[in-house]
């Protein structure tokens, strides 16, 4: 993320190493390395082992289907109440997967406005919101501007939607988000998922950004490209960290502290996002006491969101990560376990490509055809909220009046 980093807070032997409690893990596993193979494919080597005997204590990990809890600050403190109410309006949603659409869509930003007239956190256009926009909060008027009706509208039309495809083969909630992308008349006619490319890569982005707004339910499977990445990393200790450092030749080489783990993935074909607080929902979030050697490791003073994570380190095991601390500072070891530690993310690659790499104003003025994965056929215009409502789509019935109402707290 392209902030000041951390202050310095760890002592260093002469060789510029940390030295303290817990770094004995880490200074051992890097002299064992040395000793042993006599050069830096011993120490790859080692934590590929180390990494998968690790790996084999956290086995059995789940996914997160059908989980209703938020991992711990993924979505902004004032949106929670809300998402976590709403997200159990219907059986075909929860509240992860709620958050994965908003943050796919705005990214939470309840001004956010698109050249197609998309506005809001939920980015309904004006024809669409007229139909299925609710007034969420009971004051008496619908707000597309105001989260507490447009959160709720979000989750009202994809219950709606859900109900119109019901029938249709399948996982109900694929189903759904498919009719969000497509229209409910695709769905049916096609007998699930359509065949169209921008549908079913919407389809698999939420459902998979909805696994890292999800609390974990078990154990998180291991990353296998973790000790490419601390690989990378270890090879820039030493290099003094750059605002806005990408790594580039023009650069010096230098990073800052989400270019170098931007870097350190894309060396094993991840591509992350550039920014930490994006990074962060680049796959699911083990706990503290399961940390693997790879994770990524955050740091905020806002411990309740996510959107405020001003840091991000690699984390190497004993403790300890690889980071671009701050300008004047060189790439080091560091602890994690400090005050501002916000949560980790166990890295995938469905996750990293899942993550929006760019707002919702600039996918909405890139031509359609930039913004669809080439190599596939054509796929007929969107029917999602921001875009108005085919024939089809517009003959969809609303939520009967016995529909489920959401649990929880009135917000």
């Amino acid at each position: 993320m392209i902030h000041p980093g951390r202050g310095s807070r760890i002592y260093t032997d002469p060789g510029g190493l940390p030295v303290g409690e817990g770094w004995l893990t880490v200074r051992k596993t890097w002299l064992l390395a040395s000793v042993a193979f006599s050069g830096s494919m011993g120490f790859i080597g080692l934590l590929v082992v180390g990494t998968f005997v690790a790996a084999g204590s956290v086995a059995g990990g789940g996914g997160t289907r059908g989980s209703v809890g938020l991992a711990k600050g993924a979505v902004p403190t004032t949106y929670q109440p809300l998402v976590q109410k709403w997200g159990n309006l219907c059986k075909a949603i929860n509240p992860a997967l709620l958050a994965a659409q908003l943050y796919q869509e705005s990214g939470f930003n309840p001004s956010a406005k698109s050249p197609a007239r998309a506005q809001g956190i939920a980015q309904f256009i004006p024809g669409t919101w007229a139909t299925h926009g609710i007034d969420g909060d009971g004051d008496g008027d619908r707000d597309v501007w105001d989260p507490k009706d447009a959160i709720p509208s979000a989750a009202s039309y994809d219950c709606k939607l859900a109900k119109y495809v019901k029938d249709a083969p399948g996982d109900p909630t694929r189903n759904m988000l498919a009719a969000y992308n497509a229209g409910a008349y695709a769905v049916i006619k096609y007998g699930g998922v359509p065949p169209y490319r921008e549908t079913q890569n919407y389809v698999k982005i939420i459902t998979t950004l909805e696994k890292s707004f999800a609390r974990p339910v078990g154990r998180v499977n291991p990353s296998r490209q973790a000790a490419g990445a601390i690989y990378y990393a270890q090879k820039k200790l030493g290099t003094l960290y750059l605002w806005g450092g990408n790594g580039t030749a023009d650069q010096g080489g230098r990073f800052d502290c989400s270019g170098l783990t931007l870097a350190a993935y894309r060396s094993v074909g991840i591509p992350l996002p550039r920014v930490a607080n994006d990074q962060y929902n680049a796959g699911p979030h083990p706990k503290r006491d399961e940390l693997l050697p790879g994770d990524l490791v955050f740091f905020s003073d806002d411990l309740s969101n996510s959107r405020a994570i001003r840091h991000v380190g690699i984390y190497v095991g004993g403790g300890y990560m690889i980071d671009a601390p701050r300008p004047g500072a060189k790439i080091r070891f560091d602890p994690v376990d400090t005050p501002d530690y916000f949560g980790a993310t166990r890295v995938t690659e469905d996750g990293a490509k899942a993550v929006p790499s760019e707002s919702p104003e600039e996918r909405e003025e890139k031509p359609k055809k930039d913004r669809e994965p080439a190599g596939e056929p054509s796929s007929p215009p969107s029917r999602r909220p921001s875009e108005e409502p085919s024939e089809e789509s517009s003959t969809a019935p609303s939520v009967p009046s016995d529909a489920p109402q959401p649990e929880g707290t009135d917000v």
